[in-house]
């Protein structure tokens, strides 16, 4: 029953999960996929990290490369980005060794440089970043 409640409706058996938790029926519990969602929220909290990493790297990469389009807009999603990345890692510090792991800052640079391209029409950006994380989070920093 709990695995067809998982596959079916993921709310109600986590609902479900919580009910017989906090009732004490542990013998109930459906561990493995409880132990499958909780290795998700990581995983999520990880994607959420990365997405907010390409539109930075996106909008950076704009402005450097389309100078005469500069504007609010831009900046603005720049600051945006830069403020919500810094709220993730204050809440979640397990997150800040992945600014140093260079497979996970290349798929970053790579879904930015995506974005870019396709927003652009411009296929002459850098293959890797050229910049450090630490230099892209700086508030007020931009590329020239």
């Amino acid at each position: 029953m709990q695995h067809t409640l998982y596959k079916t409706d993921i709310v109600a058996w986590a609902n479900q999960q919580a009910a017989l938790l906090r009732a004490g029926q542990l013998t109930e519990l459906d561990l493995f996929n409880i132990a499958e969602e909780i290795e998700d929220v990581g995983k999520s909290e990880q994607r959420e990290l990365a997405n907010r990493m390409a539109v930075l790297l996106m909008h950076l990469l704009k402005w450097q490369f389309q100078p005469r389009f500069r504007g609010a807009s831009w900046e603005n999603t720049i600051r945006h980005q830069r403020n919500k990345i810094h709220r993730r890692l204050k809440s979640t510090p397990s997150l800040k060794p992945l600014l140093q792991d260079e497979d996970w800052i290349q798929d970053a640079w790579e879904d930015g440089v995506d974005g870019a391209s396709m927003e652009t029409g411009l296929t002459n950006f850098p293959e890797t970043c050229p910049w450090s994380m630490e230099q892209v989070l700086i508030e007020g920093w931009m590329p020239q």
